[in-house]
Parts: structure tokens; sequence; C-alpha cells
């Protein structure tokens, strides 16, 4: 049988079209929201404020970047997800935005469904570091002392949900060992701990680690990522000892679901562009940060990883946001 054909609906077609295309022509009208789900200072942070400039300047209006810390950063991304799809809000999210759904048991907003992918911006390994007491020049020669001693090294971490808590678990499970996690409220007093001895390892940022390395304060034992970072030569990856562990620190920019696909591909080209410049770059690299600039199916892939890596480690460890 054949389907009826809406005549009116077909005359009012290009009509509609022209209008959702002089929409997207006039945007941006006014100023861009940058939300950042943590503290000035932090990864995603530091990365939106290093682009915005580029990107605002590309776009022909200023990106304003408003901090919303709290909750692990669900507080600010449950705000985006309910804010309106015009490409007038933003988020620059980073890797707890992968753990988050595991951790949290009522989050009032979909990861995945309720986001549309912009770009992956940055992306960087931790890496493992251990006091110069601790008798262990590699990641193999630390599982065995854990193997030897179950629970007594002690590994410096920043709350349930936080990078080193999490990468510290997925090393029990890719070594099969256990050691003790001791919790501190924040990054700083974690190293300065570690520096003193109080606490043995620690997965920690480059930037974080670099002059107490160069000091000898603490030694490097493995980074995270799949390859040797420049950051760092000489320095293995726990992925020679145990393949596949591979985890890296990272921000990726989403906008609202249903923002219009043309404004997303524009924020994204801009984007691209401003992530170009050798300037950025090199800015984002004395920060230990390769910058990425994928595209949004390549970002909404990313996202779709992580969140099942991370979930996998959170439930075989039963981490729970205490």
């Amino acid at each position: 049988m054949p389907i009826p054909i809406n005549r009116r609906w077909l005359a009012a077609a290009p009509l509609v079209l022209a209008a959702a295309l002089a929409r997207a022509q006039a945007w941006p009208a006014h100023p861009i929201k940058m939300v950042v789900p943590n503290a000035p200072g932090g990864l995603s942070d530091i990365s939106a404020r290093l682009l915005a400039p580029g990107l605002g300047a590309r776009l022909g209006q200023p990106i304003v970047i408003e901090n919303r810390p709290g909750a692990g950063g669900t507080i600010a991304t449950a705000s985006v997800a309910k804010a309106p799809a015009d490409g007038y809000t933003l988020i620059a999210v980073f890797d707890a935005h992968a753990s988050n759904p595991h951790l949290f048991r009522n989050l009032d907003y979909d990861g995945i469904a309720d986001f549309a992918p912009v770009s992956l911006l940055v992306r960087g390994p931790l890496v493992l570091v251990v006091h110069p007491r601790v008798a262990a020049k590699s990641a193999r020669e630390l599982a065995a002392l854990a193997r030897a001693r179950p629970g007594a090294i002690n590994f410096a971490a920043v709350g349930p949900g936080s990078p080193a808590r999490l990468l510290a678990e997925y090393f029990k499970l890719a070594a099969g060992i256990d050691f003790t996690v001791v919790p501190y409220k924040g990054a700083a007093p974690a190293l300065t701990d570690l520096v003193s001895g109080e606490v043995d390892a620690m997965f920690a940022t480059v930037p974080s680690v670099g002059s107490h390395l160069k000091a000898g304060r603490l030694r490097a034992l493995a980074v995270t990522s799949e390859q040797p970072t420049p950051a760092l030569p000489g320095v293995p990856t726990m992925n020679e000892a145990w393949p596949g562990y591979v985890a890296e620190a990272w921000v990726g920019l989403l906008a609202p679901a249903k923002t219009p696909a043309a404004i997303v591909e524009r924020i994204h080209d801009d984007a691209v562009q401003a992530l170009a410049d050798p300037d950025l770059r090199a800015r984002f690299a004395a920060q230990g940060l390769e910058t990425v600039a994928s595209t949004p199916a390549e970002l909404g892939r990313w996202i779709r990883v992580e969140t099942g890596r991370w979930g996998r480690v959170i439930r075989e460890q039963k981490i729970r946001i205490e």
C-alpha cells in the first residue's frame, strides 16, 4: 500500500529548513559559557582556560569559564545536561566523567545519552612514583614487594573516585597483588607525605612530581600511557609489564544532547584549529598533556570505553563513595 504524502508538509519543509539554517548561521550572538566541574587549578580548569581565548576568537564571541566544583563533578555535569541545547553552554569534563556513573547510585543524568560530544581536547599519563627508600626500581619489582608482603605497601590516593585511587585499584587487578590505600582529602597533602616517606607510592600527574623527580626526592617507575611520554624520557609504561594496563587523564568538550549538529560541528572545527596552534600545544606539553582534537564520534567512543573500563575496576574492587 503506498504511503500517503502530506503535501502541506512538503510545502512547509523548505521553510523549516531555511529557518533552522538561519538560526545556525546567526550563532553565536552572545558569549558562550564553558562550565568546569572542578575547582580552579584542576586538569579540566587548566585545559578550558588555555583553550578559551583561541576558541573564542574563532567563534567571534568570548568563552566565559564557570567553575562549579562539588560531588566529583556531578553537580556541574547535571546542570549542563539540563541546560538549553542552543550551543551557549558547554562543559569541559575530565576522567571522573567515566567513573562517576559507577560511583554514585542516583545520578540524575546519563553521562553518554544526555550529551553531544564535541572533541577530546587533551590527554596525558599519570606516573607511578615511589619514595627512594622503597626497594623497587620498576613497577614489576614493586609488585613483587607487594606480593611478598600483602598489605604492607602504602599507596596514597585522593578519595574513592580519584584517578590515583582508581589506578591503584587497577594495579591490584592487573598484577594480582594487594596493598593498603591511604585516603587523603587532596593531592597536595598526599604528595607531601609521599616525599617525607609517610607513604610508599602514588600515581600522580607528571607536572606535580617533576621537581621532586629531578631532585631525587621521588623515583618514577612507570607511566600509564600506551607509549612512553617525552615528558619523562626513559620511564617505561605499565603496559609493558601488564599488557592492557593503559589509562590516561583526559579532558573532553561536551554540549547538551540535541544541540544542533551544525553548531556542534562549528565548535568542533574551531576547537581543532585552536588546538593546532604551536604555542598552545607547547603550553599543554608543559603540563604533560598531548593535544588530541578528536572528532565528536571519537570522543563518544572514548567515553564509552573509559566508562566500561572503570566500571569493571569499581565493581571488582567494590569501591564506594565514602
